[in-house]
């Protein structure tokens, strides 16, 4: 019973968020500290572990393909399919779940233990559409941009492993990349990402919102949301593949 009055909780949370903000000014205000926030922020980490994994991808792949008659060209096309079909949009969101969702929760958290948000409703304003709206619509619209970086940056790192290490030729593996190039499989990673980000948003942000207690318990509330979220996103995974590519 105490999984579904989450739930719950969660869908009513969610039909508050999305009410017309009081004011455009201070919205937009927002929305554009929270894409800093949680968008630029993340560019560093997102690039680094994109490329270097990708790297690493493209490496196993070649290590593990000994036998002289399979084309070096597969390495390419492995890790093309590789990064753009799980890497980039999964492994990428359950980082960002775990540095972005803990900002939101101890965020809203703190905000919550230190009657902050109970000042905003005492004056009439949608607290929550005031503080998770510009959040949801910030990671929505950005992530999918720096997801879209991920892919290219690990694609990128595949190749500069092969040109480094001399396992593979660049051109081999460039001729795999362009080998049974399907555009749609773009689009599913773009889709994923959506409902990623949306979870990466709403899920820290329900956690902050109804923390009761002190310091500790936003700090206990913080590691449920990383944990939460983190499961949601599998789950949303499996369903996600099984709908768009089945």
């Amino acid at each position: 019973m105490g999984y579904l009055e989450h739930i719950g909780k969660y869908f009513m949370m969610l039909g508050r968020v999305f009410k017309k903000p009081q004011k455009r000014k201070v919205f937009y205000e927002a929305l554009i500290k929270e894409i800093d926030e949680l968008g630029l922020k993340s560019l560093g980490i997102i690039m680094f572990i994109s490329f270097f994994i990708g790297g690493v991808i493209a490496l196993q792949t070649a290590l593990n393909l000994d036998n002289p008659f399979i084309p070096k060209s597969l390495i390419g096309f492995a890790a093309k399919r590789s990064i753009i079909l799980e890497f980039a949009p999964t492994f990428c969101s359950i980082i960002l779940a775990g540095k972005v969702g803990s900002y939101i929760t101890s965020s809203i958290g703190t905000m919550r233990v230190t009657e902050q948000i109970d000042a905003l409703e005492v004056m009439g304003i949608n607290a929550l559409s005031h503080l998770v709206l510009p959040k949801v619509l910030a990671t929505v619209f950005f992530y999918p941009f720096l997801i879209s970086l991920g892919m290219f940056l690990g694609i990128l790192g595949g190749w500069v492993t092969g040109v480094l290490s001399g396992l593979f030729s660049g051109a081999d593996y460039i001729e795999g990349i362009q080998t049974d190039f399907d555009p749609f499989l773009l689009s599913y990673a773009i889709i994923k990402t959506l409902v990623f980000a949306f979870l990466i948003s709403t899920v820290p942000s329900y956690h902050g919102y109804y923390v009761k207690g002190g310091s500790i318990a936003v700090g206990k509330a913080s590691t449920q949301a990383v944990v939460w979220t983190t499961i949601l996103i599998v789950i949303a995974n499996y369903f996600l593949t099984q709908m768009l590519l089945t």
